[in-house]
């Protein structure tokens, strides 16, 4: 086969192998969007286009587990802007978050009628490719679990654990009304074990690779929190929505999971962006009291660049919450530990007239969420460099171990065989951070000014340039993504 692409003086960081943290520059050929072979000196005669690193890092496309597309414009808009945004920050393949109620598509009923909703909004709109992952909130979606793999390739889903008794934002008494459940219907623990017992099912039937994936926060803790520090009035900002969604809170919720995990002999656990040192010595604690359980652990970029002082006003607010200096350091321990799966972006665009309310200084009338998947390759390459976090480990954090866990078997590696997903990165590089040189559509970033140290210099998905010389390539042909059941996301691996 002809070759495409190649790819000359390319510094190739392959996930988990320390020899390439100081990696010398080789070849990378590409054809019919595949990589087909990596080596010096690969021949250039045939050769479609060539393009030359200059001594790049090229890293393998990241694969940010963790997107809520959608969640506050129009999904179709979305999957436009904020795709782009993934380009810019060499993300190349998101799965995004869905569920039903309100944002999103702002609806109930059944998944087997919503799912083609979502994927018609996204359908030639995105510049990445993309997969998703859905949270049953009702009887009947927990019923649908065998369908939504067979027929979609849904092969991951998710719990809300505070959605139950606390808002999405803060303190809220219409939940009912929020999730669009039925009045008959109720979300709480004993619906979280149904939601396991049938993952569980559907991985003796349909497959075995499926995986539950938790937001761990605890409504009761965070509501009795929440009027503390409202009465007292002592705190404020990004320190005051911290102290009303305290840590502990995240270790109690943990704790929980994990037993009902225990009880239904669900597996494949993801704990999702562990943003204090309790919530990840909660979640190490459970890995070992139920060695049984393969937990997977994971963090954001932005728990670990910002904290409640070093965020850029009340932009910063998310769930759970930016913390103190401290849980951040604790983060960076984990992580040089190998304590920590993967690293993702949790980007949840929200555009300033939905982030702030009329009064800009109330963090608890402020949208939660924000964007951030443009900085999580360059934030994490920079500051793991400085701290000492090999680019094999980067490697693993940002493609191969999200790609495994979520079956997506042609992602996450720069070898013969997997897509052309590449990353060519400057680790020299000197920026600051703008919002207005970003590609999403949110006009501000709680990273407003910060010093990155490392830039993206050219991306390709599949082997097509999409983003280079500054900007967003061509047109968008990014890919839904099916994903099967039966394979853990390792090429060749495959399991009834």
């Amino acid at each position: 086969m002809a070759t495409d692409l190649l790819i000359r003086n390319a510094r190739v960081v392959r996930p988990g192998d320390p020899s390439t943290d100081s990696p010398p520059a080789v070849d990378i050929a590409v054809a019919g969007g595949v990589i087909t072979a990596v080596g010096a000196h690969l021949p250039t005669s045939g050769a479609d286009n060539v393009i030359d690193a200059h001594g790049l890092l090229a890293f393998p496309g990241v694969v940010d587990a963790h997107q809520h597309w959608g969640i506050y414009q129009e999904l179709s808009a979305d999957t436009d802007t904020e795709s782009r945004a993934c380009a810019q920050g060499g993300v190349t393949t998101s799965i995004t978050y869905m569920r039903t109620g309100r944002y999103y598509l702002n609806r109930g009923g059944a998944y087997r009628d919503f799912v083609p909703e979502v994927l018609a909004a996204m359908a030639g709109r995105s510049f990445v490719d993309h997969a998703l992952h859905l949270a049953p909130m009702t009887a009947e979606h927990i019923a649908e679990i065998p369908s939504l793999v067979e027929d979609f390739g849904i092969t991951s889903f998710k719990i809300f654990m505070f959605y139950g008794g606390h808002g999405l934002h803060g303190r809220s008494s219409d939940q009912a009304d929020f999730l669009m459940i039925p009045p008959t219907e109720r979300y709480d623990l004993a619906h979280f074990e149904f939601v396991m017992r049938a993952i569980q099912r559907a991985r003796a039937s349909v497959g075995r690779h499926l995986s539950l994936s938790l937001h761990c926060e605890t409504a009761e803790i965070m509501a009795a929190y929440t009027e503390l520090v409202e009465r007292e009035g002592t705190l404020s900002g990004l320190r005051a929505y911290s102290a009303s969604r305290p840590a502990h809170s995240e270790g109690l919720a943990i704790t929980t999971a994990s037993y009902l995990a225990h009880e239904t002999g669900l597996a494949n656990i993801n704990l999702l962006h562990l943003s204090s040192a309790k919530a990840v010595e909660a979640a190490l604690t459970m890995a070992a009291a139920f060695p049984h359980v393969d937990f997977r652990r994971e963090v954001t970029i932005g728990h670990v660049l910002a904290d409640v002082d070093t965020a850029h006003g009340l932009g910063g607010k998310v769930n759970p919450p930016l913390r103190e200096r401290a849980d951040v350091e604790a983060l960076w321990r984990h992580l040089l530990a190998g304590d920590i799966d993967w690293v993702v972006s949790d980007h949840a665009c929200c555009r300033d007239e939905q982030k702030f309310g009329p009064d800009r200084e109330d963090v608890f009338a402020a949208k939660s969420g924000f964007g951030g998947a443009e900085y999580l390759l360059p934030g994490l390459v920079g500051e793991g460099m400085r701290r000492g976090l090999p680019l094999s480990r980067i490697a693993e954090l940002t493609a191969r171990n999200p790609a495994r866990r979520y079956g997506l078997v042609d992602k996450g590696e720069i070898a013969a065989g997997f897509d052309a997903d590449i990353v060519l990165v400057d680790p020299d590089a000197r920026w600051t951070v703008r919002a207005a040189d970003s590609e999403s559509a949110q006009e501000y970033t709680p990273f407003e000014g910060f010093e990155m140290h490392a830039r993206v210099d050219t991306v390709f998905l599949r082997g097509h340039r999409i983003y280079g010389d500054g900007k967003v390539q061509g047109d968008p042909r990014g890919r839904y993504l099916r994903r099967d059941p039966r394979t853990d996301g390792r090429r060749g691996v495959a399991s009834s």
